[in-house]
């Protein structure tokens, strides 16, 4: 019967997550996931740095803050109890500047209001303890700040999804969502599947498959891709745990840091450079369908209008290895351009308001059988188990 089927559209972390969720929480209800691509984790999550967040940067009360703080524990647990990655290196959230402080300040205020575990604020003789190599004035010190293997996460989930009798359907671009008496047709070309209900967890597509399921036009999704650079291997020893800067309140992104990974490779960046497509994961990568919807919408004009200037200035970085070392100095004032080789790189699905704000919180909301999250960004992989616990109370709420 179609009231005993939940489709969820989306095979990265966030979508496996949610049919985990729902099929341990609704035992008899089968779930089947619509995934593009021929693997789970191909976009965000597997482009993911593997941070684990610990809720430091938040809004006390929003969803964010709420459910990266239990999301933690609930992906520590999975980690330990599937003998997945979990390595609690700590991180610094360092001031290299007076003008600094102030917002660093705020920072400790917001993360002890968010029961960040064992934040201190300690001293440049403390940093130096700490990261001997790293530099600045004070910094935060979240010592249970951790990194993992989200891909590797996504794809124990997805295998729990199929434990359970449930379904991952790769190679399903869903074109079309139709509402059917009882339920929801879900289409891919000829390919039809009908549920009873569904969630939609899209991410870099999210807008246009919420426009499929007459989900209105807002937020839209500006694609925003990080570039990485990596510390060579002789050079990884200059950092042990996580290096971030005190972020600029303005934006949603966190600035340029320093990332080991569970691999021993050491990251450094990301940038934030507007992405000519949705999936564009190299400056060669131009959508023409993307671009147009982003020039015919408001928000996108209204957002130019304000951040040009940094916008400038974070491709600069994009071209320039010399202009992107500029802020890292800053931190790790032994590491220069030769130093470190080009990376990787990643594109965040960062919604948009028509009024040219940029969407800091998670957005998820319901419409009839359908329920869609529309904004997911960092720290959506930290939250994942817990946002799909936010989702699956969502979708039955009426059960």
């Amino acid at each position: 019967m179609a009231d005993e089927t939940v489709g969820v559209v989306g095979a990265g972390i966030v979508g496996l997550a949610t049919a985990r969720e729902i099929a341990l929480r609704r035992p008899g209800t089968r779930v089947v996931v619509f995934e593009k691509e021929r693997e789970v984790s191909r976009h965000q999550t597997g482009h993911n740095s593997g941070v684990v967040h610990a809720g430091i940067y938040y809004t006390p009360g929003s969803l964010k803050a709420d459910l990266c703080v239990r999301g933690v524990s609930l992906l520590r647990e999975y980690c330990q109890d599937r003998r997945l990655p979990y390595d609690e290196i700590g991180k610094l959230v360092v001031a290299v500047r007076e003008d600094e402080l102030g917002r660093m300040q705020n920072l400790y205020e917001r993360a002890k209001n968010n029961h960040v575990p064992e934040l201190r604020k300690i001293s440049r003789e403390e940093i130096r303890e700490l990261e001997p190599h790293v530099g600045g004035i004070a910094a935060l010190h979240s010592p249970r700040t951790a990194i993992t293997d989200y891909p590797a996460i996504a794809r124990a989930f997805a295998k729990d999804v199929v434990d359970s009798g449930g379904e991952v359907r790769l190679c399903f671009p869903v074109t079309s969502i139709s509402t059917v008496p009882g339920g929801i047709e879900v289409a891919s070309g000829l390919d039809r599947v009908r549920v009873g209900r569904l969630v939609l967890c899209a991410g870099l597509q999210s807008d246009s498959v919420a426009r499929l399921a007459q989900d209105g036009q807002e937020p839209r999704i500006i694609p925003f891709r990080g570039e990485y650079l990596l510390l060579r291997p002789d050079r990884a020893h200059l950092v042990r745990g996580l290096v971030y800067p005190v972020p600029d309140p303005r934006y949603p992104f966190l600035g340029v840091h320093f990332t080991p990974r569970v691999d021993g490779s050491v990251e450094v960046g990301p940038n934030a450079v507007l992405a000519l497509a949705k999936e564009g994961y190299r400056r060669s990568r131009v959508s023409p369908r993307d671009l147009l919807a982003l020039a015919g919408y408001p928000g996108a004009w209204r957002m130019a209008g304000r951040h040009w200037r940094t916008g400038i200035r974070e491709y600069r970085g994009s071209f320039s290895t010399a202009a992107f070392m500029k802020d890292a100095k800053l931190y790790v004032p032994g590491v220069g351009v030769h130093d470190v080789v080009r990376g990787g790189a990643g594109v965040r699905a960062q919604a948009l308001d028509r009024d040219g704000t940029l969407v800091d919180d998670f957005r998820i909301h319901r419409l009839g059988r359908v329920t869609a999250v529309r904004n997911a960004p960092s720290p959506a992989a930290t939250a994942s188990m817990a946002i799909a616990e936010h989702i699956t109370t969502a979708v039955f709420d009426d059960a």
